[in-house]
């Protein structure tokens, strides 16, 4: 029972520990720990905000659901834990430490200093309880101290880490946000209205258009007035140029001057800011790209170079290069690739171009309205909401739920290019099998040699890597088809209407015209048209087929212009000039990034050469052992052979057979993990997502398989 009693301090710290760690999923839990902070440490949170106003800029700038006191008190209750959490498990580590070392060899203890040794020659038993105090005392102070500083310091740099990625991804989105503030206002709309309808456009607009809803909130539920929300705006922004921007607006706001002139001012600024910025992204990505280059390839190449030579004159290396093949490559690799695609998104703005997420039964059938009652055929009237309605209804409904699903039985290779995800759905399993059927036979026949199983693994990553690499090429290039032709749509568009027509009859002589691959969802659209449905809900069905920003950015603009007024051709040229705009730095951007791409490809292929020479040409001229036993024990005769007892690899260095097969099994595999990784890492950096890299990781993987293949 005793013996039992000394670990519930510990039992204890665990249970702590995670109960913290489950308050963000449990509310319970996460109310009571609210509760116990605030009791705890909530005058004295209260009484540090005014000394930390970074602190609560941070939290502001972040959007944390919680007040500074709050939070604050949170913090120092999670610090406080840690470090009583720290010391209690300082107590332990070194009763832990003193069992170890004295019941440790003497070989042992005399690898540690002589204080030590002295300490330790009595054993642990011999310490009084005035050094114990102390040793636990030091041991549970340093550890708990650490814990709760390393704890506070954590929980307030997260809001800081947002806070500045959100300020980096509202600057970039400033362009598009103040282009469709503009527009909308340059066609008659008043400005709180275009903030609502920014603020339900999350999605498309970015970061900026979250930080305009919070002005929408101000409005809406707390009745502040516009200057007013844009004031505080300005004050609790982590961005900046958006605080500025809300600055300049309100002071425009207040003197009466000309609003849609103040935002073409805006928006040319903006866009020079765009490309300035975009200039310096490019340069980012060169610097990673030489950085890729040196530590990612040469890095690797140069230790696998080292690590064999080590192998070959000291001591067996094997292990280290399995390391370095098998985990560090992968690794580094993987937290390079996230790293890219966080400062790519920061630079796109985060925006991903979906519509709003409505139902689609709303946006189809919202303009039918529902009858009161339904006639029957014997001239009387059944009451809405009897049971034959109830039932039809609920028929309606099974087909509205089932509608997907069946839409993607019947038509799956258009589901496959409208979204190449679902492909691993069938590759996966097919590939799945495929290496079952291949293993079981040599499982069954207790084949251990490893090779034998390399092959139909390298023939399935191909398979599973082609197969999506094919239909998200074929995906992408229908989008960016579809987006080169977006400009032209709208410069016709808004000539059509500025010559009198109506939306509608303006809509359909641009459908008429040759609008490359935009005109074949062009003219679905005109026969959704056609067949009864508003032209706001047919652009919207339009939008959702096409899914991306550049499409979304100009339905959500239009749908929203035309419900103003009737004169779309101002708002018409604006968009296009927006988007001749994103399309110029999009294609500067390519011609950029194309460079990379192709140092990537280079690197690639030196560091292959490199490894297929480790693995035909040196490590097959070492000689074995079996070829050095046989060597003639002459001087002579050995001087004449080429002296092979003294030569430049002596008997430290001979290798058996299998040996040198086992180094040529991880020069095998580590072309082919570089090959994978530099795929992806061409496809994040030249295109911009992980995606793209599956075409550039099928083809160096098929460069390295077919290179080792042929040269046996």
């Amino acid at each position: 029972m005793a013996s039992s009693l000394l670990f519930l301090p510990l039992v204890v710290v665990f249970a702590a520990v995670g109960a913290l760690a489950a308050a963000p999923l449990v509310p319970a839990i996460d109310r009571l720990v609210s509760r116990v902070a605030l009791a705890t440490f909530g005058g004295f949170a209260q009484s540090r905000r005014d000394l930390n106003p970074g602190q609560v800029d941070a939290l502001r700038g972040a959007h944390v659901p919680q007040t500074y006191r709050v939070y604050a008190a949170r913090t120092y209750f999670y610090a406080t834990v840690a470090a009583l959490s720290g010391s209690i498990l300082g107590v332990y580590l070194g009763s832990g430490v003193l069992v170890f070392l004295g019941n440790a060899s003497e070989s042992l203890q005399s690898q540690f200093p002589a204080f030590v040794q002295s300490a330790f020659a009595s054993g642990p038993a011999e310490f009084t309880v005035a050094e114990l105090f102390v040793l636990f005392l030091g041991s549970g102070a340093t550890l708990g101290v650490l814990a709760g500083f390393a704890t506070y310091k954590v929980r307030w740099s997260l809001p800081t880490y947002t806070a500045g990625e959100r300020a980096r991804r509202i600057d970039v989105s400033m362009e598009r946000t103040v282009a469709f503030m503009y527009a909308l206002s340059r066609s008659g709309m008043a400005l709180p209205e275009v903030l609502r309808i920014l603020a339900r456009n999350q999605d498309v607009y970015g970061e900026s258009a979250r930080e305009m809803a919070i002005v929408v909130k101000d409005i809406d539920m707390f009745g502040s007035d516009i200057l007013r929300a844009l004031q505080r705006l300005g004050q609790r922004t982590p961005s900046e140029e958006l605080g500025e921007f809300a600055e300049n607006l309100t002071s425009v706001l207040q003197s009466g001057r000309n609003l849609p002139g103040f935002l073409k001012r805006e928006y040319d600024y903006y866009a020079d800011e765009a490309e300035a910025k975009q200039e310096q992204f490019l340069e980012l990505l060169a610097t990673l790209a030489e950085a890729y280059v040196t530590l990612f390839v040469a890095g690797p190449l140069f230790l696998i170079t080292i690590l064999v030579i080590i192998g070959l004159t000291l001591s067996d290396t094997k292990n280290f290069l399995r390391v370095t093949a098998y985990l560090l490559i992968p690794l580094a690799t993987a937290g390079f690739v996230v790293y890219l695609d966080s400062i790519t998104q920061t630079a796109t703005g985060g925006a991903t171009g979906e519509p709003p997420d409505e139902s689609e039964s709303l946006s189809r059938f919202q303009s039918i309205e529902t009858p009161a009652a339904t006639a029957r055929t014997d001239g009387g009237h059944a009451v809405a909401g009897s049971s034959s309605t109830a039932e039809n209804r609920k028929r309606f409904d099974t087909h509205e739920t089932l509608r997907p699903v069946l839409y993607r039985l019947r038509h799956p290779l258009e589901v496959v290019l409208q979204s190449p995800r679902v492909l691993f759905w069938a590759t996966g399993p097919i590939a799945g099998l495929y290496l079952l059927v291949q293993y079981w036979p040599l499982v069954l026949g207790g084949v251990t040699d490893f090779t034998a199983y390399d092959d139909p693994l390298v023939h399935a990553a191909i398979f599973v890597l082609g197969t999506f690499a094919v239909a998200y090429e074929a995906h992408r290039r229908r989008l960016k088809a579809v987006e080169a032709s977006v400009p032209d749509f709208l410069d016709r568009f808004a000539s059509t209407n500025e010559a009198g027509m109506p939306v509608v009859e303006s809509f359909g002589r641009v459908v008429g015209s040759e609008l490359g691959a935009l005109t074949t969802e062009l003219e679905r659209t005109w026969t959704d048209i056609n067949w009864g449905a508003r032209i706001e809900h047919a652009l919207h069905r339009f939008q959702k087929r096409i899914r991306t920003p550049a499409i979304s950015r100009v339905v959500t603009l239009t749908t929203n212009a035309m419900r103003a007024s009737g004169d779309l051709g101002p708002v018409l040229r604006i968009a296009a000039n927006e988007a001749k705009a994103t399309r110029r730095l999009e294609r500067d951007r390519r011609s950029e990034l194309l460079t990379y791409l192709v140092v990537i490809y280079i690197a690639f292929f030196v560091f292959l050469a490199i490894v297929v020479s480790l693995d035909v040409i040196f490590i097959p001229n070492i000689p074995t052992v079996e070829a050095a036993a046989s060597a003639p024990t002459d001087p002579t005769a050995g001087q004449a052979a080429g002296d092979v007892s003294t030569g430049p690899f002596d008997r430290a260095s001979q290798l058996t057979q299998a040996q040198k097969d086992a180094y040529s099994l991880v020069f095998f595999h580590t072309g082919l993990v570089q090959a994978v990784c530099s795929g992806l890492v061409a496809g994040q950096m030249g295109e911009g997502t992980i995606k793209a890299g599956a075409k550039h990781a099928t083809v160096m993987l098929l460069i390295a398989y077919g290179t080792f293949l042929f040269l046996g």
